[in-house]
């Protein structure tokens, strides 16, 4: 649609639109304070559906520039927060500059140099370097020393102080075991990304307590525990073993590695649930129309994303933040690729 010159705009049409008055509308359109924000966005987003042009004066200049480092855009869970992550500095006025690591691509050391060159004013890490405890975190320190306010999200660097926030692996662990156990399911496996960071741990430390006591001993629980990639393959790979150990159920470390599990319980000749219960993390977006629909741990990407920026933007404006990790709740929702552990057929002598 041809966007309409400004002296075309129908002040009720733009006033319906965004559930506004009109003596508001005219107030956005003049560049008037006294209005607030969500419902100044409000009248902007009503002309940008209607296809008027927005008075140069609405346009707010950018405030600054924001660095986003996310690992890949391959997994939907990273979209999901960067997407999250954008959207709420545009509300306060900021750009994020968006830097994805991809294998054979710029490293974050490159990306970070590029984005303090840039002269950002902060930068937002998501699962980057700080959740790896094999990786050198003195980039991070440096940073710091710099005076650019940082914050991270999923995963921990013990030693740099700065705010992180992190969904709670060990409780999204205790979810999955125990709606597994509810089903019925004791000997239940666990498939998680590369050993060396964080959440891997922690979810495999959490399952490890957990699944002893029905297991018998540490050793049999750490013989249930895969560490893969965070990737379909990986799912595949690590169902794969833990189908050959027996196991009737497994929680995965991601969406994709669960929707690897059924794709290897499927080549099996296995049915999910009925054979096989599977249990993901992330709460991926359209992961509720796979087939089967996907039982899994939902982050909480919307809460855990907004708190990082503003965390960040009262650092920017000079507040003193509380440094030190912050863990949000998971939530457990449950579809159709778990069900009760099927009976097994009693030997006959």
């Amino acid at each position: 649609m041809p966007e309409k010159p400004i002296d075309a705009v129908r002040l009720a049409d733009i006033a319906e639109r965004a559930k506004v008055s009109e003596a508001t509308v005219s107030r956005v359109l003049n560049g008037k304070q006294g209005v607030a924000a969500t419902t100044r966005q409000a009248v902007l987003t009503a002309m940008d559906q209607l296809g008027f042009e927005r008075p140069m004066r609405t346009r707010q200049r950018s405030a600054g520039l924001i660095g986003l480092l996310i690992p890949e855009l391959d997994n939907p869970i990273f979209p999901a927060f960067a997407q999250v992550i954008d959207r709420t500095l545009a509300m306060r006025g900021y750009t994020s500059v968006l830097c994805t690591q991809s294998p054979g691509g710029a490293s974050e050391d490159e990306y970070i140099e590029a984005l303090t060159e840039r002269g950002v004013a902060g930068v937002i890490f998501v699962s980057g370097s700080h959740a790896d405890t094999t990786a050198d975190h003195d980039r991070y320190a440096r940073l710091i020393a710099a005076g650019i306010p940082v914050v991270f999200v999923n995963g921990y660097a013990p030693g740099i102080t700065a705010p992180f926030f992190s969904d709670d692996d060990g409780t999204a662990v205790q979810l999955a075991i125990a709606h597994l156990r509810e089903l019925g399911h004791e000997r239940i496996g666990l498939a998680v990304g590369p050993q060396r960071f964080v959440p891997a741990q922690r979810k495999a430390a959490e399952f490890r307590s957990l699944m002893t006591p029905v297991l018998g001993s540490p050793d049999d629980a750490d013989k249930l525990i895969v560490h893969s990639l965070f990737s379909v393959e990986g799912g595949h790979s690590a169902g794969w073993f833990l189908l050959e150990q027996g196991c009737t159920a497994v929680v995965c470390g991601s969406d994709l590695m669960a929707l690897g599990a059924i794709r290897v319980a499927r080549k099996r000749g296995l049915a999910v649930p009925r054979d096989f219960s599977v249990v993901g993390y992330d709460d991926s977006p359209l992961i509720a129309f796979t087939d089967p629909p996907l039982t899994t741990i939902q982050q909480q990407v919307s809460a855990m994303g907004t708190a990082a920026v503003r965390t960040l933007l009262d650092e920017i404006a000079g507040v003193a933040v509380p440094t030190g990790e912050y863990l949000f709740q998971p939530e457990l929702v449950v579809r159709g690729s778990t069900a009760a552990v099927a009976e097994r057929p009693e030997s006959s002598t």
